[in-house]
């Protein structure tokens, strides 16, 4: 038996609960993990608390994320003890995710992890570093470089925001924050953002073109935000879509495209090839610092995931929640 948050739903009303399972109601897999922590990603807070249609069975374990050890496998791939984490490929909603003490997947889901990060630290960066990275690799093959101009990270007190800002400062780009919560400036600029914006000067319907202001742009918001950041973004810049915080409808129109040569790049981290998987936490290995995790991570137990989920979608949560099981 082990312990697994679990959602539930009888018709309208959905349930959330700390349950004892039993293996035997794990779903298929080739690989049996002990999951050593779990994080809270903003899709699994639309899961716990039922804003959002993530779910789709019930009952559900959420969890996008997992680092854990192998406890069994039927596959030559991983062998029993091996350091492994997982990211995306539906755990959390079609499958039973992270939020337990144990999980059954496959093994095409798992990589290794990193040398030189423990479990927490992977979880530290979870989804939300991974996709970080991953929108720093478009802004890469899309031929944007330090050289060019200010670069902008919209949402970059939320942890694909934190993350950002940080692997961007490292890499040598002139990094500007946006951020609803102007207090935090300290924070986001022991990051290494070197000007703050406050998110109100993008959120609101805007021009078909603007001002031109960055070379590039990661946003995690979407909606009229990334709207105004293609407007504003520098003839043959690039921007990467990675996030809906504000909508999912991208009112905007065709005039950074075909005026301005603006490529919009979008952001998947669920279903990713194992290699690109290897490759961005190759990188993440690289560029990021244990003291730099440490300041942007808060550990809780699972008794407390209901309530940061709630947290995380009030925007009250600076950086990442991990969750030790």
């Amino acid at each position: 038996m082990f312990k697994a948050l679990v959602i539930d739903k009888q018709g309208d009303e959905q349930s959330v609960s700390i349950q004892e399972l039993d293996e035997a109601q794990l779903p298929g897999g080739d690989v049996l993990v002990r999951v050593v922590c779990s994080s809270l990603n903003y899709k699994d807070a639309l899961a716990i608390t039922g804003k959002g249609p993530v779910v789709k069975q019930f009952p559900m374990v959420p969890g996008i994320d997992m680092a854990g050890i192998v406890e069994q496998t039927e596959n030559s791939d991983f062998s029993v003890g091996d350091a492994v984490l997982l990211n995306g490929w539906g755990v959390g909603e079609s499958h039973f995710g992270g939020l337990a003490e144990k999980a059954r997947v496959a093994t095409g889901w798992l990589i290794p992890q990193p040398a030189g990060f423990t479990a927490i630290q992977c979880m530290a960066i979870g989804t939300a570093g991974y996709t970080a990275m991953l929108a720093v690799m478009a802004l890469e093959r899309q031929g944007v470089t330090p050289d060019q101009g200010k670069v902008l990270v919209t949402g970059a007190n939320g942890g694909v925001g934190s993350y950002s800002v940080a692997l961007l400062a490292r890499l040598g780009y002139s990094v500007v924050a946006s951020t609803g919560r102007p207090e935090e400036e300290a924070y986001l600029k022991s990051l290494g953002a070197q000007e703050i914006i406050h998110r109100d000067t993008l959120s609101e319907p805007g021009r078909p073109l603007a001002r031109e202001r960055w070379a590039g742009a990661v946003d995690s918001v979407g909606s009229h935000t990334l709207a105004n950041v293609l407007a504003s973004t520098r003839y043959g810049g690039s921007v990467a879509a990675c996030g809906l915080a504000q909508g999912m409808d991208l009112p905007t129109t065709v005039a950074p495209f075909i005026l301005r040569g603006v490529t919009l790049a979008g952001i998947d981290s669920v279903m990713q090839p194992k290699a690109r998987r290897i490759e961005a936490w190759q990188r993440l290995s690289e560029l990021l610092e244990p003291g730099q995790l440490d300041a942007i991570t808060q550990t809780v137990g699972l008794d407390q995931a209901v309530e940061k989920a709630n947290a995380l979608l009030q925007g009250t949560i600076r950086g990442r929640v991990v969750v030790e099981l």
